[in-house]
């Protein structure tokens, strides 16, 4: 059986996601199984739509900072979250969607990428992705 990453993915920042889902897709290509348990905030990113609306976690001057960041990564060219997403579900990635989340804030599962979404589930959902996980992490 394969070593296996969790990663809580708490905050829906942007640069927070980009951390998230590049750990995640570089544990994938070296062969370890991955889920991704997102909750509060991060949970927001997985509605249509939502994957970059996050704000900057440090620095984000009314958006400036965003754009500003968003133009280096592009003359860097580094992945947009969408790619990066893509490459994630490609190669095997799961994602579990917190459901009391869901229901404390009022996301409907009609309001989310159910394509991107192999489980929703709650605390033990997590805990039993993340019982024999050699790598776990909170974004």
């Amino acid at each position: 059986m394969p070593d296996k990453a969790v990663l809580v993915v708490h905050s829906g920042d942007f640069d927070k996601m980009y951390s998230a889902l590049i750990i995640a897709n570089g544990a994938l290509a070296m062969g370890m199984d991955v889920s991704m348990y997102f909750t509060f905030w991060g949970l927001q990113r997985l509605k249509k739509n939502g994957l970059g609306k996050g704000p900057l976690s440090k620095m984000h001057m009314f958006g400036f900072g965003k754009w500003m960041v968003r133009k280096k990564m592009q003359k860097s060219n580094v992945a947009s979250l969408e790619k990066l997403m893509e490459d994630y579900k490609d190669l095997g990635g799961k994602i579990i969607a917190c459901e009391m989340t869901m229901e404390i804030m009022g996301v409907r599962k009609k309001d989310l990428h159910k394509e991107w979404i192999d489980d929703y589930g709650a605390v033990g959902t997590y805990i039993y992705e993340a019982k024999d996980a050699k790598i776990t992490l909170f974004i």
